[in-house]
């Protein structure tokens, strides 16, 4: 029974995760798609032009979605990488801009979400990696070299 209630808590952590981390993604998405005038304030004090927040807007709600999506275990691993770019990217834009702590922090704190999001995601999710034939013949040591 240990084992079933730790199985069990580890999805519902991971559905928190995920949820979290999307809806972030898609509300900060649809900010920047609509450049709001907050959106459009801080990535002019960042120094970022602001054709920016149409890619940047794009590629969270795409990401999101991905990471939402059942399958594409491939998609989702480069969603969660993109993630972790934008969010890693945003604290250390604040840190250089010498932003007060909290405005580090919190990309950070939402980088841990998506990180853990990642960590837990079930197996169904996840890519498989299994060995052909190639793969195993290719990993011996050749003749020769013994």
């Amino acid at each position: 029974m240990p084992g079933v209630v730790r199985s069990r808590s580890r999805v519902i952590l991971y559905w928190i995760a995920t949820l979290l981390i999307a809806a972030e993604m898609v509300t900060g998405g649809t900010w920047d798609l609509v450049r709001t005038a907050y959106v459009r304030e801080l990535m002019a004090h960042l120094g970022y032009p602001e054709y920016m927040l149409t890619i940047l807007g794009a590629w969270k709600i795409l990401g999101a979605i991905a990471i939402l999506a059942p399958g594409f275990p491939r998609l989702k691993e480069w969603a969660y990488a993109g993630m972790i770019f934008d969010l890693t990217g945003a604290a250390a834009s604040h840190l250089v801009c010498h932003d007060p702590g909290s405005k580090v922090v919190i990309p950070l704190t939402l980088s841990l979400i998506a990180l853990l999001s990642w960590a837990l995601r079930p197996s169904s999710r996840r890519l498989s990696f299994t060995a052909s034939q190639d793969d195993v013949r290719s990993a011996r040591p050749h003749p020769s070299l013994s």
